[in-house]
């Protein structure tokens, strides 16, 4: 008997009972369902919600890998065991110690995202008694993706349940939550332990467990750096954009980024209006922030000088304004659903984002907590978008009808 039979046959044997919709998920999982409609006519389309998450995971997948060698590349860089990689090719990057390294520290992180988060959604959905949604699946890659390598896998268990009940089940589960999970658990590891989430010791792996030893070595990133006035010696605008400096672990390529971007809008998955009004609004503001630096209003001594200083294109790829514009802010729940929202929506986010930057060196990486903040607003974005419709189109009907 085939495993697709058999797992039939106990879909069918636990049918109405308490423990169906865990078994109905590992079959829905595997296989496609295999009830058939009868009578009546149906919309048939291949675009259903699993096959939407499994785009989006595949879009992930590059800069997880690419996550992983970072990972092992600047634990053993910052230790001295390898000189800087030449490029995105480089032959001290792609080899397989960082590889094993890497994937020492980050697979844990992935296994216990998925492992606590879908028990989460297991039992939810044998309490409520509806089916395991899917939601999750995307949540689920993205929480590792948002992380510092070292943070401690207890913590984010904690994070993860606090984000998937209270970011999402308390609203009803998938398609009605109005924040972001994903950003969620972040922001709840951000506020429940900022010594984990932030700081110059986060970023590199081992790095806060050497703190205060003859080997100690600095996590510091780009972000960190500017925000103190300082730069990163040896790392040059490329490094930036091929991902080869410190930073969470699926932020750092732009390259890999900007090709999971290309992806997500050639299926149709992803608004490019949300990926590009964000781009523009992130470089808006820091050309003003660059323009109130070039009128001398505000001198190089001053906490904010550093990151108003930076070139405003490179807003763009010091931080995770990309990976939050394409892999966040474009989530179709929490996002706006009008095309004029979606500007609005968008170009709010980025600009909001390069200004917690610059505002609030602390925390100098503002997308996510941006983001959260246009969560709450979108259905008010909406809301608006679709009375001023309204209002154009009673002007229209006015104007016929005089």
């Amino acid at each position: 008997m085939s495993l697709k039979n058999k797992l039939h046959n106990i879909k069918e044997k636990y049918k109405g009972k308490k423990m169906a919709p865990a078994f109905n998920a590992l079959h829905t999982f595997l296989y496609l369902p295999n009830e058939t409609t009868h009578g009546g006519t149906h919309v048939k389309a291949a675009d259903d919600l699993k096959r939407t998450m499994n785009i989006v995971i595949i879009a992930l997948v590059p800069c997880l890998i690419f996550g992983i060698f970072n990972a092992g590349y600047q634990h053993y860089l910052a230790t001295g065991a390898i000189e800087a990689s030449n490029g995105f090719l480089g032959g001290t990057f792609w080899t397989f110690d960082n590889l094993i390294h890497g994937a020492w520290k980050v697979l844990p992180l992935v296994i216990v995202s998925y492992g606590v988060g879908l028990a989460v959604e297991f039992l939810f959905a044998v309490i409520k008694g509806h089916e395991v949604e899917e939601g999750y699946l995307v949540t689920g890659m993205l929480v590792p993706l948002i992380v510092p390598v070292d943070i401690p896998l207890w913590m984010l268990a904690v994070a993860v349940i606090f984000g998937v009940v209270i970011g999402k089940e308390v609203f009803g589960g998938t398609g009605m939550n109005i924040l972001n999970p994903a950003l969620t658990i972040r922001a709840f590891l951000f506020f429940a332990y900022p010594t984990w989430m932030s700081g110059d010791k986060v970023w590199v792996s081992e790095a806060v467990e050497r703190a205060g030893t003859a080997d100690a070595i600095s996590g510091e990133t780009l972000l960190g750096a500017y925000a103190q006035n300082n730069t990163l010696p040896g790392v040059d605008v490329w490094d930036m954009f091929w991902g080869l400096i410190p930073g969470s672990i699926g932020e750092t390529s732009k390259f890999l980024i900007i090709i999971g971007a290309l992806f997500l809008i050639f299926t149709k998955i992803g608004s490019w209006r949300i990926m590009l009004s964000t781009v523009i609004g992130a470089l808006v503001m820091g050309l003003i922030f660059n323009g109130v630096v070039d009128a001398g209003w505000i001198s190089d001594s001053s906490k904010f000088y550093g990151l108003m200083s930076v070139p405003f294109w490179q807003h763009l790829i010091i931080g995770s304004v990309l990976f939050g514009a394409v892999y966040m802010a474009t989530d179709p729940v929490t996002a706006a659903q009008t095309n004029k929202g979606k500007w609005i929506y968008g170009f709010l986010i980025g600009f909001i984002s390069i200004m917690i930057r610059v505002f609030n060196p602390a925390y100098p990486e503002g997308v996510f907590l941006a983001i959260l903040l246009m969560n709450v607003f979108a259905p008010t974005i909406d809301h608006y978008v679709i009375q001023g419709n309204v209002k154009k189109r009673m002007k229209r009907l006015k104007v016929k009808t005089a």
